[in-house]
Order: structure tokens, then sequence, then C-alpha cells
């Protein structure tokens, strides 16, 4: 899994030592070569996650797992007391649209892909999500329900290989965990160093 290591990498090293030590226009260094890698992957592997085979199934496949789920974080944080109003919705999901559509991209394209042409096609499903849920550590909020996360998305993908309505799921999910609970809960979605930071000694 040669491209995948060098992402993880990529990433890691930018999360864990240099985020917040350096000029922040550098996040364009790690994410060019992200980028730069991933193209180079597809290039040889010939699939760029964006079939349009069965990618209304994949929008339903989504919703049907993503509806009850913002639901259920919208009803815990009710029941806890952080359920809050956000502004901007259309502007933040925009914005979670996007992010969400290049981590997607990334994740299902080269992660997933590689991990299964490892090992088997289920087996790299749970190497893909384990992975995608290790890139969000330490924050103890957003480890595992990425990682959860990432084990739908890579078996929807794996069924209908679009990564559009993944983005989709993404977003939604994103946006009803930043109106359902608060910062102490969520970290600020912080991961690495930044996250180590934010909590303090």
């Amino acid at each position: 899994m040669p491209f995948t290591t060098a992402i993880v990498a990529a990433v890691l090293v930018y999360i864990w030592f240099i985020e917040g030590r350096a000029a922040r226009e550098l996040v364009y260094i790690p994410g060019t070569l992200v980028v730069a890698l991933a193209v180079w992957h597809n290039t040889k592997a010939g699939e760029w996650g964006f079939s349009r085979k069965g990618v209304w199934r994949a929008v339903r496949a989504v919703l049907v797992v993503t509806l009850p789920a913002a639901l259920l974080f919208l009803a815990v944080g009710a029941a806890i007391g952080t359920l809050h109003d956000r502004r901007d919705f259309l502007g933040s999901f925009a914005a979670l649209y996007a992010w969400g559509s290049a981590q997607q991209w990334v994740l299902q394209t080269v992660v997933l892909r590689e991990a299964q042409r490892a090992t088997s096609q289920n087996a790299g499903v749970l190497i893909a999500a384990l992975l995608f849920g290790a890139v969000h550590l330490p924050n103890p909020f957003l480890a595992p329900v990425t990682g959860a996360a990432a084990l739908v998305w890579c078996r929807i993908y794996d069924r209908y290989p679009n990564v559009l309505p993944l983005a989709l799921s993404h977003a939604l999910g994103t946006l009803a965990i930043l109106y359902a609970f608060d910062e102490t809960i969520t970290g600020r979605l912080r991961i690495g160093m930044s996250y180590l930071r934010l909590v303090g000694p």
C-alpha cells in the first residue's frame, strides 16, 4: 500500500508536527502532496470515484444511514442539554461538502482500493475504516465516530463507486454533530497535536 502509506505519513506529519507551529499556508504543502499522490494512483488504477453507475442508489443508501444517525445525534444533544443553533447553515454545509468530497475521494479511491488489493474486498473495507478513524486520534469523540462512519462509507462506495453521495453524508453528519454537541464533547473537531493543545496538560 505505497500510496496509502505516503498519504497517511503526510497527514500525520502535518497534524502532529507542523499545524499550529508554522504559518497556516504550510497546509498547502501536505495538501498538494496528498492530491498529487491520489492523482498518480488514480491515473495508474483508472478509477476516479465519479462513476454514474448506481449513483441514485448510493444517495438512497447514504440517506438511509445518515438521516437516522443525524437525528440520533440531535436527540442525544437535546437530552444532555448541548443542542444549540448555529449561523449560516448553507455556508457551513457547502464548506463541509467540499471538505468531505476531498476526504472521501482520497479515502475511497486510494486507501480503500489499495487495502482491498493488498488483502480482500471485506478486509480492505475494515482496514480503510480503521486508518481513517486512526488519523483522527487522539480526539476521543471524533476517532470512533469517523471510524464507524468510514466503515459504512467504504461499504457503500464498494457497491456504488461515486464519492459525491458520501460527501453528502459526511457534510450532513458533521453538521448534525456541530448542532448537537458543544466543543467540550467534540473537541472542536480537532485532531493530532491541535487537540492536545486544546485540552491542555
